[in-house]
């Protein structure tokens, strides 16, 4: 049963603040919700696909890749209109602009069932955390994500931030 829904970003974290913050919150599931299961350069390569699940695996934390919950190109595409026309760079955004969690939730929760991913999916979980690479979870698809599944299991939503 859920007690809880977590959320984590990859950026902030190095690969052992990353797995400490996981161990340290009981996360048991990790849900990936990336569309691409990769981070371009050296210092996020922790969390590109093979590595990050060896990692959890050693962690005694189970892994599975929810890609229908990522965004897709189109959707994406109206965010980066959003930070272009306020010069926001990717990893300097705070927020999610209202064009795009408009567009998320139509086009990529539309058909969304909390319950019926929950049973499908988070079943043998108390913990799931849900994936993504932004620091700030409010920059995050995966905040919509949470909020629309935590309401729908009337359970707390936790954020894991880099100290």
């Amino acid at each position: 049963m859920i007690e809880r829904v977590l959320t984590i970003g990859a950026f902030g974290f190095n690969e052992r603040s990353f797995v400490a913050a996981l161990k340290a919150a009981g996360v048991d599931l990790f849900v990936d919700i990336r569309a691409r299961r990769g981070v371009r350069g050296a210092e996020y390569s922790f969390v590109n696909s093979a590595r990050l699940q060896a990692s959890l695996e050693a962690a005694g934390i189970k892994y599975i890749h929810a890609k229908e919950l990522a965004p897709t190109e189109r959707v994406r595409a109206v965010q980066h209109r959003e930070d272009d026309a306020s010069g926001t760079a990717k990893r300097q955004r705070t927020r999610l602009g209202d064009a795009f969690v408009a567009a998320y939730e139509r086009e990529c929760l539309g058909a969304f069932s909390p319950k019926e991913f929950s049973e499908r999916c988070l079943r043998d979980s108390s913990r799931p955390v849900f994936f993504c690479v932004e620091r700030e979870p409010e920059a995050c698809h995966r905040s919509i994500v949470a909020r629309r599944l935590a309401s729908a299991l009337s359970v707390p939503v936790e954020h894991l931030r880099p100290d």
